[in-house]
């Protein structure tokens, strides 16, 4: 096996193409390569030598085949040393002034790119006294003094905290995802200018440098604050997925909600899919903990396996996700879903539910909606779209016994931390559902993945719901639909224009249903039965859970 020599400066700090040390592992702080006791695994080696031939550019050509590269095991977290400041015109910049630290632009940034942190103003004033005066100036003025952190908490602790969003440009594509959920205008894009670029990484450096969030600061009540914590960060920045990526948030705030309980110490087992490209494309791996990749077809009953092993030595208590796309767990894999169910072990779903199989192309699923234009599927004279009804995964996984299901999006952002912790508290097969906007499938912008979320809520395209096998001896009793808007009546009727929100409302704004639309935006008769069909859908949902 060929090792690293260490006559250039580490991947993990600063050097020659990274200056300002942005490219590296911790993600509010610095931390140390993830080593492991593997005799066919050499970490330093790997990101010494393998990492920095892909970055430098000479990886694929001349690399040797030695074993390290021929077993294609990647170590935790090697995404970290990837830089992506290249790939994008624009990057966020942060107007101090005007935030109100609510965290949404963390929470939704797909790369792990915008950060916040929280010190108290005791301890921000003693280590902005000990930079440079140059770095001072630079640095000093991007903190706020929020309501949220400042305010409340002087009131409370005697002294407020002091806040921060920095953008780490290695990580960031560009998106602008963090623009368009910012309602206070604290964000916008700027062009990649000298001085821009200059002043992100050297002040991404120095928000680094600072430490951790002061924890007396992040309230256990506010999970929005999770991503506050260094552990949290469990997901790094690095990963190949599409900019904007709506997989991609789902992933981050998975992994923050199980890190937030668990630490590093659960593990993965994830259906080939986009969800594994973008996650393994050699020598990148965003995971801090450790996963596997089975076939598309058989992740739950892979993970049957891991659970027993587990169990025989005494981790009962050590979570499993599955993840997986609506291919891997409506279709192909379904039948292995089903058996994961009744097995009764302790074992959790994750779909990534983009209504189409994104990874090969953009076929239709069972899980694409009526009249959706997608490969197999495709829009006409003849046939219009997808002719079958949306299969509904999480009322056929209710109808098993003893599961714990829920349905969620990123953008609701308590809804879907409550259902990820609800399943990992369960004891026994949970499944959550999360609608993930795909850009290039959904026909959307870059910067639309939560915008479109809350969209396919609001129009009943995908209700948000948790069941509860706990909760009582009835369906009514288990199964919650509360964070739907309107929850008692047929459709969401928006306050301002007073106009229903129906599917059509939905179909409206993405470009997979754009031919059901005549030029003067009338809808065609297909996508109206479509639209009846997710009306069903959600009477059928008030009725089981009592509403009707």
């Amino acid at each position: 096996m060929a090792t690293a020599t260490l006559q250039a400066p580490s991947m993990n700090a600063a050097h020659e193409r990274d200056p300002f040390n942005n490219s590296c592992y911790g993600t509010t702080i610095d931390r140390p390569y993830k080593l492991v006791s593997l005799p066919v695994l050499d970490v330093v080696d790997f990101n010494e030598r393998i990492i920095r031939g892909y970055e430098e550019g000479y990886g694929e050509k001349e690399l040797p085949a030695d074993l390290s590269v021929a077993r294609s095991l990647i170590p935790a977290g090697t995404a970290s040393l990837r830089d992506f400041s290249y790939i994008a015109p624009e990057i966020p910049e942060y107007i101090p002034e005007n935030c109100t630290g609510c965290m949404e632009c963390v929470t939704e940034c797909p790369d792990t790119a915008i950060l916040g942190k929280v010190l108290s103003e005791e301890e921000w004033q003693q280590k902005m006294s000990q930079l440079p005066p140059e770095d001072r100036a630079l640095y000093e003025p991007q903190w706020s003094r929020t309501k949220k952190y400042y305010d409340g908490f002087k009131k409370k602790l005697g002294v407020g905290g002091m806040f921060n969003i920095i953008i780490d440009p290695s990580k960031c594509k560009g998106c602008a995802e963090c623009v368009t959920v910012c309602d206070d205008n604290a964000l916008r894009m700027v062009p990649k200018t000298d001085e821009v670029m200059y002043k992100a990484r050297k002040s991404h450096r120095l928000f680094k440098n600072m430490g951790p969030s002061d924890e007396k600061y992040i309230s256990g009540n506010l999970l929005i604050d999770i991503m506050l914590k260094e552990s949290a960060h469990i997901y790094t920045g690095g990963a190949g997925s599409c900019a904007g990526c709506g997989e991609g948030t789902a992933l981050r705030m998975l992994c923050a909600a199980t890190g937030s309980k668990y630490g590093e110490d659960w593990g993965i087992v994830a259906a080939t899919g986009c969800n594994t490209v973008y996650t393994s494309t050699y020598p990148y791996n965003p995971y801090l903990v450790p996963w596997t990749n089975s076939l598309f077809e058989n992740a739950p009953t892979y993970a049957i396996g891991v659970r027993m092993r587990w169990d025989q030595m005494g981790w009962k208590d050590k979570p499993l996700w599955v993840i997986g796309g609506d291919g891997a767990m409506y279709d192909i894999g379904f039948q292995a879903l089903s058996r994961m169910f009744m097995s009764g072990l302790n074992i959790k779903v994750f779909v990534l539910d983009t209504q189409v199989y994104s990874n090969t192309g953009g076929q239709a699923s069972t899980s694409s909606y009526t009249g959706q234009n997608t490969k197999m599927s495709v829009h006409g004279k003849a046939v219009f779209g997808k002719q079958e009804r949306r299969k509904e995964i999480a009322q056929i996984a209710m109808m098993h016994p003893g599961v714990y299901v829920a349905q969620t999006t990123c953008a609701h952002v308590n809804h879907f931390y409550k259902s990820v912790l609800g399943a990992l508290e369960y004891p026994g097969p949970a499944i959550v559902s999360c609608y993930t906007t795909c850009q290039p499938e959904h026909g959307v912008a870059d910067n639309m993945a939560a915008e479109q979320a809350r969209l396919a809520v609001d129009s009943r395209a995908f209700p948000l719901l948790i069941y509860d096998p706990r909760a009582g001896d009835t369906i009514k009793s288990r199964l919650s639909l509360q964070g739907n808007p309107n929850v008692k009546g047929d459709w969401y009727i928006h306050p301002k224009t007073g106009k229903e929100i129906t599917f059509i409302d939905f179909a409206r704004t993405e470009g997979r249903f754009a031919k059901h639309f005549d030029k003067d935006g009338n809808p065609s008769e297909v996508l109206l039965a479509a639209n009846q069909d997710r009306l069903q859908n959600w009477r059928l949902l008030q009725e089981l859970a009592g509403l009707r």
